[in-house]
């Protein structure tokens, strides 16, 4: 069997149950954590040096339109993983990223660089998946806040940068959005606009981009209520800045369920500990022993005494907190666990009603309780049937519930798992799973 799933976007993956999930892996690069990196990247303007860049979709297509809108984006011969990010010395107008845009969701990360490049942005809705409205009201109170102009209307938005500000710009978020505090940040590097920020985001995603930006001189200062960031007075150019992209803690967090599920132990290696300290508290909380290291999860599945305790896996944007993409793979890991477990994504408003038609398909039973909200009792013994996967987590959840599921399990929506993982299927191979994509 080959130790590589094949990447053919027309297949469906088929999964089966096996024995335990054993062995040892190393995720790739976070695309959480890429997108923004490579916005911040083009915001600066000069050459840096992005490694540890994953192959997922999501980031190849921002990377393509970068290339578009007017960088450079090279990779070194023989290394994929590595990115160069240049600007280029003239620039095309940004009208024309149209279809390619309204792909992926990540291309709002775009309106400060194109602002810094061309003094206006003009983008599609975002895109890429069915879980929720994808609404941009706190993007565009920030660049107004910049004093920028904005426009919308139904086939997208318009940015243009209006007279600059004078002074710090204040302003404070409803709600700790993610999205929203990386445009903050990238729009006051653009502007060398002193910012103070309430109630920012402070997820490991957002301290990536705040340290990517220490590094090359720009003093930042994260607390809980309020985020700064100063311009720096003389910026060094000499040498080329590199900065790593971080492990994906979310594949990490899909691979330790999937082995868990399977009552197996394994080794997850390249995953910063502490991103992944609220998972590990959830499987705390099952009965599911693991070492958390710093570079390193081992899941000790065979030794799992479940507690019977319920789970209440909250999805949060507070710090610390239960980050939602780890909330899919743990619905589909505590379906086969005693107690009466409540699971809540508020921020994501549509993700339940994409997953939980899918495990009803396989034989869940499962209480919508809202939008937001469901609730089961376990143990729940799944069987094997045709789902399909509406977005990434959907499709990580699915996995881990077909590892246990009696029979075969037909995973469709392949490309939308590729998008967050370039290839997870194989990664779940490489430790034993009975998984690989066939044609319908």
């Amino acid at each position: 069997m080959s130790t590589r799933v094949p990447a053919v976007t027309s297949q469906v993956i088929a999964i089966r149950p096996g024995r335990p999930l054993a062995g040892a892996v190393t995720v790739d690069g976070s695309k959480n954590a890429a997108l923004p990196l490579v916005a911040a990247a083009a915001a600066l303007l000069r050459p840096v040096r992005l490694d540890n860049v994953p192959a997922s979709s999501d980031v190849q297509t921002l990377l393509d339109l970068l290339r578009h809108a007017g960088w450079n984006t090279e990779h070194p011969v023989g290394d994929d993983h590595t990115v160069l990010v240049l600007p280029r010395e003239t620039a095309p107008a940004p009208d024309g990223l149209g279809e390619a845009a309204s792909s992926i969701r990540a291309s709002y990360y775009l309106v400060p660089s194109l602002i810094a490049l061309c003094g206006r942005a003009r983008l599609p809705w975002p895109g890429g998946c069915r879980i929720g409205d994808r609404g941009m009201e706190q993007h565009f109170k920030v660049y107004e806040a910049f004093g920028d102009r904005v426009r919308v209307d139904d086939n997208g938005y318009a940015v243009e940068a209006g007279k600059a500000v004078r002074g710090t710009v204040s302003l404070v978020l409803p709600f700790r959005s993610r999205g929203a505090t990386i445009a903050a940040v990238l729009r006051a590097v653009v502007a060398s606009t002193p910012l103070r920020l309430g109630q920012p985001n402070l997820s490991p995603e957002v301290l990536g981009v705040l340290n990517a930006l220490t590094a090359v001189g720009y003093p930042c200062r994260a607390g809980d209520r309020v985020l700064t960031l100063v311009p720096p007075s003389s910026v060094l150019e000499e040498d080329v800045p590199v900065w790593k992209v971080p492990g994906d803690k979310i594949e990490a967090g899909t691979l330790a369920c999937a082995v868990a599920a399977t009552g197996g132990t394994a080794r997850i290696d390249g995953v910063h500990g502490p991103d992944v300290t609220p998972l590990v508290g959830a499987l705390h909380r099952m009965g599911i022993p693991t070492t958390n290291e710093p570079e390193t999860l081992v899941i000790h599945g065979r030794d799992t005494q479940p507690t019977g305790r319920p789970l209440r896996a909250m999805a949060t944007l507070a710090p610390g907190g239960l980050d939602a993409d780890f909330e899919p793979p743990l619905l589909g890991l505590a379906l086969g666990f005693p107690g009466t477990h409540l699971f809540s994504d508020p921020i994501n408003p549509g993700r339940h009603s994409n997953l939980i038609p899918q495990l009803v398909r396989m034989g869940g039973e499962i209480t919508e309780l809202s939008s937001t909200e469901c609730r089961f009792t376990g143990p729940q013994r799944l069987t094997g049937a045709g789902v399909e996967a509406t977005d990434i987590r959907t499709g990580s959840a699915l996995m881990v519930a077909g590892l246990t599921a009696r029979g075969v399990t037909t995973l469709g929506g392949v490309d939308q798992i590729r998008r967050g993982h370039a290839d997870l299927p194989g990664k779940l191979l490489t430790l034993g799973a009975d998984i690989c994509e066939v044609t319908p």
